[in-house]
């Protein structure tokens, strides 16, 4: 998918070059990353990881590009697994009880046709043993896209967006919010306080790549 070369058999969407090749962030090998300072105003965050490191034109890039543009759900979905599967080596499913995926808009999601937050979700499931639903939050408000935006214009984007639709499905649960990319952090920043004045316990974050 990245190098172009033919995959053999065994091999799924990257060759075992490319795969080698991915821009690993390691921040489940961390305790403090990087990612987790941009949801300090949150005392019930309790970690913050990214599988990718986003660059221009790297690996990530291109991966997010035709996960999210040109249809390739599939991409989302074995990330999650693969991700899913060296989470599982620190016992994540210990301190987890669901998986939440950041919901689309309505209206954006029948213009997409899917979420690909949804299919990340679904790798990590599998590979966790972790149930996850997309019954959990509602996107309430349709936003603007937030590409070309500051960091003040995308906070002010994104705020008060989100509505847990059953509080409980999260009351007092530890809550695994996942999305695909991170960059300033704000549209998380706005799903964890929803979650926690749903009556959320402990929230945690992951996120496909992160955008330093």
């Amino acid at each position: 998918m990245f190098c172009k070369t033919p995959t053999v058999k065994g091999e799924s969407l990257l060759c075992s070059s490319c795969l080698l090749d991915l821009p690993k962030s390691k921040d489940h090998l961390t305790k403090n990353t990087e990612l987790l300072n941009k949801f300090s105003s949150f005392q019930n965050v309790t970690f913050a990881y990214s599988f990718l490191k986003f660059s221009k034109k790297g690996m990530a890039q291109r991966l997010l590009h035709l996960l999210k543009y040109e249809g390739r759900k599939e991409i989302a979905y074995q990330l999650g697994l693969w991700y899913g599967e060296e989470l599982a080596e620190q016992k994540l499913k210990d301190s987890i009880d669901l998986i939440v995926p950041v919901p689309l808009h309505s209206s954006r999601l029948r213009t997409r046709g899917y979420n690909q937050s949804d299919y990340f979700a679904q790798g990590l499931s599998e590979a966790l043993d972790i149930e996850s639903s997309t019954k959990v939050l509602r996107r309430k408000k349709k936003t603007a896209t937030q590409t070309q935006m500051g960091k003040v214009e995308r906070w002010e984007n994104v705020d008060n967006i989100f509505e847990v639709t059953d509080t409980n499905l999260i009351k007092g649960k530890n809550i695994l919010v996942v999305d695909d990319v991170v960059t300033t952090g704000a549209t998380l920043n706005s799903c964890i306080q929803s979650l926690i004045n749903g009556g959320a316990d402990k929230v945690a974050i992951l996120t496909l790549a992160s955008a330093n």
